[in-house]
């Protein structure tokens, strides 16, 4: 039942409340849009033009307004369970600031006109921003509703982590295609990151009941099996970065001491009590986090930007790749190709 029931709510209100439930402060998210914008910037240099700066400008607007989309619908069905926790049920939904009829055509008019400047974008841009706004649906809406369901929810939420990074790509080049081990790290990247929200909301709440009738995943994961699942994501998601290193930039091999700094202060944080790890962004409230992670980022870009062929040496292979009878004839052949793959930006298929 709404908490305004029989009380009138002033239109400048229910105004601020539709403004918030977009959640525009947690645009911070669409930078995990620039990996998909800098690789690709990193194999063509020459795209860097006038003309892309404005393009991404757009870019970046189609897909704050998609994000928005799904942000609304999320506040409009989840005010009954954000009622039963702690801290989200001041959110305007939970409260009753907000129309239910108005935020369904907010909802849908967002999708529609950030699908809309993807349009101009590019086809694959804005297939991948409606995309992302379905996975969105599927994460919030019955039948599937995927965020009730352990396991299925991390999964379905993080892949818009390479959704976004797709669509930072097709921003810069849209007839590139982008290797897989690149999308399946960053979505493994994700699920370790969401994982970890859940881990530590879970531990925030404490009481079983309470938190399985805020969140019906709540009823089946443990603290025990949401840590496990850490581990497969973070593991899968460094078998993935070291494929897409090898094959195509082994410089990046340099910068991963960092990226498991990073990894390892964030698994620390979501120990804490009223960890920023629940609301990602809020993030920039921790110091050591932040700077330990603009530190890996900058390393990663100008590894990205530079050529050290002394690696290739050191990790030549060793031992035998094919049969042994014309094996090293054949080796010097394959290797020189592989080299020459790295730099063209030639996808994996």
């Amino acid at each position: 039942m709404s908490r305004t029931t029989g009380t009138a709510v002033s239109f400048s209100t229910r105004a601020k409340a539709h403004l918030s439930i977009a959640r525009l402060d947690h645009s911070i998210k669409n930078l995990f849009v620039l990996p998909g914008i800098v690789v690709p910037l990193s194999l063509y240099p020459g795209l860097m033009t006038r003309h892309l700066a404005a393009t991404l400008v757009w870019a970046f607007v189609s897909i704050t307004l998609v994000a928005c989309s799904n942000y609304v619908i999320n506040e409009v069905l989840d005010a009954p369970f954000d009622r039963l926790h702690p801290t989200k049920k001041t959110r305007p939904a939970a409260l009753g600031l907000v129309s239910i009829p108005a935020a369904y055509v907010q909802w849908i008019l967002m999708m529609v006109v950030g699908v809309a400047i993807g349009w101009t974008i590019s086809k694959p841009f804005a297939i991948t921003a409606l995309g992302l706004w379905l996975m969105g649906c599927a994460y919030n809406i019955q039948p599937l509703r995927t965020k009730d369901v352990p396991y299925l929810d991390v999964l379905t939420e993080s892949v818009n982590n390479p959704l976004r990074m797709l669509l930072g790509w097709y921003a810069v080049a849209a007839w590139l295609v982008p290797p897989l081990s690149l999308l399946m790290c960053y979505w493994m990247i994700g699920c370790y990151f969401m994982a970890l929200k859940r881990f530590s909301e879970l531990r925030e709440i404490g009481d079983r009941g309470v938190a399985g009738a805020y969140r019906a995943s709540f009823k089946r994961y443990t603290s025990e099996s949401l840590l496990v699942s850490v581990m497969f994501y973070a593991s899968t998601a460094m078998l993935f970065f070291g494929a897409f290193v090898i094959r195509y930039r082994i410089e990046l091999l340099l910068g991963f001491p960092l990226v498991a700094l990073v990894m390892a202060i964030y698994l620390k944080l979501s120990f804490k009590h009223g960890s920023a790890v629940q609301n990602p962004e809020k993030l920039y409230r921790e110091p050591g986090l932040m700077l330990w992670f603009i530190a890996t980022v900058a390393v990663m870009v100008m590894l990205l930007f530079v050529r050290l062929p002394w690696l290739e040496n050191i990790f030549m292979p060793t031992i035998p790749v094919v049969q042994p009878t014309g094996g090293a004839a054949v080796l010097s052949r394959v290797l020189p190709l592989r080299i020459e793959l790295r730099g063209t930006g030639v996808g994996e298929g």
